[in-house]
């Protein structure tokens, strides 16, 4: 099959962000939703014209037989289908989790664990132990302005 369209190669590193996994699973969801959609009229349509144009010399046993025979495999397809688009929302679910929320959760806890290691315990009257006194965050005039678009200006700058 050749691409025909204009738009970028495909390659792994297109679906490393959150946002453009959802995209593709909506446009995936999309197109197998309309080939479903396309599978379904097609059935329709089988289903219709055997109704109508029951051949001659069959008993109606034979007719019903050869008549699911045909139709079956227009069904089954249309399921899969249909479950091939229900599964584009676990797709995206499994990546945000996994690489995204799992990911961030143990970071925060290695985190958390880290500082906790490396912060002194402060014992409750314990002579000659003097807690850590709290930083101040800066103002707005001593550190410079804290806009976030003008800090995005000044990244862009530097």
């Amino acid at each position: 099959m050749s691409r025909t369209s204009s738009g970028p190669e495909w390659s792994g590193d297109m679906l490393t962000r959150p946002d453009m996994v959802e995209a593709f699973s909506t446009q995936l969801r999309g197109v197998l939703k309309s080939q479903a959609a396309f599978v379904a009229d097609v059935r329709q349509e089988a289903e219709a014209m055997w109704k109508a144009n029951r051949p001659e010399g069959y008993s109606s046993f034979e007719a019903w037989w050869r008549h699911r025979w045909v139709v079956g495999p227009f069904r089954e397809i249309q399921e899969h289908l249909e479950e091939a688009a229900k599964l584009t929302f676990d797709l995206e679910a499994r990546y945000r989790k996994g690489r995204h929320e799992i990911p961030a959760a143990r970071q925060a806890a290695a985190l958390e664990k880290k500082q906790a290691k490396q912060a002194p315990q402060v014992t409750a009257g314990a002579p000659g132990v003097i807690p850590p006194k709290p930083v101040e965050p800066p103002t707005a005039g001593a550190g410079g302005a804290r806009d976030f678009l003008e800090l995005v200006s000044k990244e862009r700058s530097a």
